[in-house]
């Protein structure tokens, strides 16, 4: 065998060895137990009622809210959010659906919110179901409305 051959041999082997090294390290460092990770899944982390968003924050957080406020606010706070996603903010009164919201969140971390106006005739129970893009149930926030 020439020399030349050898040299090629042994960097051939190097090679490969270093391959191999490269690709146990990179799944060492996912996870050093050894185990599968998964992806991050999207976790609401905040669903509240209030009385308005201020700031992009939720103002006079309640269960119950006067008919005389106007309106009346969902505010969800979601971290992590994996991907570009949409969720959606279900308004029930008296258990029928009233008004279904989507609305869409953003990588890494997302505050939302949507308002309903109120009427008179909007007194009573309500809830708001936080559903995600395949309509599995979040959270359910329950609420009144009264005088």
């Amino acid at each position: 065998m020439e020399e030349t051959d050898i040299c090629r041999n042994k960097v051939n082997r190097w090679a490969g060895v270093l391959i191999a090294w490269l690709i146990l390290s990179k799944a060492a460092m996912a996870d050093p137990s050894g185990a599968v990770s998964n992806p991050p899944k999207l976790q609401l982390v905040t669903a509240v009622m209030c009385e308005d968003i201020v700031n992009r924050l939720p103002f006079n957080e309640a269960v119950v809210f006067s008919i005389a406020n106007g309106k009346v606010s969902c505010f969800t706070l979601f971290d992590p959010v994996p991907e570009r996603t949409v969720i959606y903010h279900n308004w029930y009164y008296r258990d029928d659906l009233s008004t279904k919201i989507k609305l869409l969140i953003n990588p890494p971390r997302w505050a939302t919110y949507s308002s309903i106006q109120l009427r008179e005739a909007d007194k009573g129970p309500w809830r708001v179901e936080v559903t995600d893009s395949d309509g599995n149930v979040l959270q359910t926030i329950r609420f009144s409305i009264t005088d």
